[in-house]
């Protein structure tokens, strides 16, 4: 019996010492749901599962959420697959897929060029509250053939880095012509059937989609393509991506081009495809939004995490994502020198 006792003490300890694990990171959403809101959900994946969960008020990791730019992460993997598909090459010209850009003067931007934030198109407005201001569109192919008619050049092509949607734009309509399919419906073929992401969409009803910033995922779903580019991009032993198309995502893609405008919450990171670096060896990306989620990779500590709120809140301080990353690092061990 007091054998017994002594096990079931002994169990109940370790239990409560997992259960506490993450309880800074968990206190980090508490104190500021003035800011995330009240509705949250943190899923944390490490070694081939879900390693931690926490939801606040009525949000739950499975419920459907506008996930702002990290999007693009997934449109840039889209594009990956279509390149192993032999479909197109990172480095064609748009002008060879959309011929309203040579028309104008822009035929030369690459696909890399739209994925890096480098076309060197005159950027959209920004505004307070806003990151961007965007003209509305009712397909995708005309929000393209506006940016292709009525956008200057501003620079040419690969001299800097300008974060905003018109790259993005114009990549997911190359997808579009070349595989004559919309693009939230070839979204839904290539990525997230394959990813068993059976609620995440980019289909908007009202507008035009965006590539950029206009999916709805969920926190376990959106947690599945992250465990894929974890594993190399594996996920359920299919190769959704090959090692060497993940490793493009995640290679600076910048060059020497000069930051003409980046985010202030993103000071400091370089950039891939669709993927901020924020080392620069590659060791962490991420793919943060803004106002939704906090989204990113460490490689060194073998595990990958997202913050999801239930809507997309007011531009978010950087240190909220830094206080965040903190709590949970400090739980998990490095295998990097």
């Amino acid at each position: 019996m007091k054998s017994m006792l002594l096990f079931l003490f002994a169990s109940a300890t370790i239990a409560t010492t997992q259960a506490q694990n993450f309880a800074d990171a968990e206190q980090v959403m508490l104190n500021n749901q003035k800011s995330l809101g009240d509705d949250q959900a943190l899923v944390i994946y490490k070694d081939g599962k879900i390693l931690h969960q926490k939801m606040l008020g009525d949000f739950r990791a499975n419920i459907q959420a506008p996930i702002g730019e990290s999007s693009q992460w997934l449109t840039a993997a889209l594009v990956m697959i279509m390149v192993q598909e032999g479909k197109l090459s990172l480095d064609d010209n748009v002008g060879k897929y959309l011929p309203i850009f040579p028309k104008w003067m822009k035929g030369y931007i690459t696909i890399r060029h739209c994925l890096s934030h480098t076309t060197g198109i005159e950027a959209e407005k920004q505004g307070a509250g806003k990151l961007f201001q965007k003209k509305s569109f009712t397909t995708l192919e005309e929000e393209v053939n506006y940016y292709a008619e009525k956008r200057a050049i501003a620079n040419n092509p690969g001299v800097w880095f300008q974060y905003d949607q018109i790259g993005p734009s114009i990549a997911g309509r190359v997808l579009e012509v070349i595989t004559k399919k919309k693009f939230d419906r070839l979204a839904q073929e290539k990525l997230f059937r394959p990813l068993n992401m059976r609620v995440t969409s980019f289909s908007n009803y009202t507008s035009a989609i965006s590539p950029f910033d206009g999916a709805k995922s969920s926190a376990l779903e959106y947690t599945n393509f992250l465990s894929m580019l974890l594993n190399k991009g594996l996920f359920n032993g299919k190769q959704i991506l090959t090692e060497a198309s993940v490793a493009e995502l995640m290679k600076i893609q910048t060059g020497e081009a000069l930051n003409k405008s980046t985010p202030a919450f993103m000071n400091g990171f370089s950039y891939g495809l669709g993927t901020w670096l924020e080392t620069k060896d590659g060791t962490v990306i991420n793919c943060v939004s803004q106002n939704s989620p906090f989204v990113w990779i460490d490689y060194c500590r073998g595990y990958a995490c997202i913050l999801l709120t239930k809507k997309e809140r007011s531009l978010l301080k950087r240190d909220l994502y830094d206080q965040l990353k903190t709590a949970v690092d400090a739980q998990l061990k490095s295998s990097c020198k």
